[in-house]
């Protein structure tokens, strides 16, 4: 099926978009966290691996488990969000393909190695999906605040520690959630023209 989102739609996506660091004083529900997956999961990823993976950090416990991680210009507002979530991806995303590719059976086999590849395909498909989450979080009416600025290693031995259930998981990008406050929002950056990052051959 093929179509087009409306310019509202379009706005709502990349024009009047923006990377918030400043939160309202509102909840964000399981209900609504579940319609955001129960969206981006629908996004195509290669072969329909579906490596990424998603943390939700939201008690005042878990943040503080988290605060450790953070650059220290990323603390307060993190701390400030409804929640943050760790998107992740899954090194034995493989263990899913019976699940994902039905019409395969041999398909997790052939995607469990060598290493490197596993790693590349991984790292690849979990941030693909990263970007769709940015995407369907903002079309169940939530504002994002992705950003970088946190030690991975940090997070992997905190909340994928080695004999824990999402051991195979890792860190790739972090994402605060919730209701933006438009008052506290800085003026927008330019961005290139179509004719300093875009060629046609």
């Amino acid at each position: 099926m093929t179509g087009q989102l409306n310019e509202s739609g379009r706005d709502l996506q990349f024009r009047h978009a923006r990377t918030n660091r400043a939160w309202l004083d509102q909840s964000v529900s399981d209900d609504t966290l579940r319609e955001l997956y129960e969206l981006m999961k629908w996004a195509p990823t290669s072969a329909n691996t579906c490596p990424g993976r998603i943390l939700f950090i939201r008690t005042a416990e878990a943040k503080e488990r988290l605060r450790p991680t953070l650059a220290a210009g990323n603390v307060d507002k993190t701390m400030a969000a409804p929640v943050t979530a760790i998107l992740a991806y899954d090194l034995r995303f493989y263990e899913k393909m019976s699940k994902l590719s039905p019409t395969r059976p041999n398909a997790g086999a052939r995607w469990a190695s060598p290493l490197e590849f596993v790693q590349r395909m991984a790292l690849q498909g979990g941030t693909l999906q990263a970007a769709y989450f940015i995407l369907a979080a903002r079309a169940v009416g939530l504002d994002c605040g992705p950003m970088g600025g946190f030690d991975n290693a940090k997070v992997d031995a905190e909340f994928f520690a080695p004999g824990s259930a999402l051991e195979s998981w890792r860190s790739n990008i972090l994402c605060n959630l919730g209701h933006g406050d438009p008052a506290k929002l800085p003026p927008r950056d330019p961005r290139l023209d179509f004719e300093e990052a875009s060629a046609i051959l």
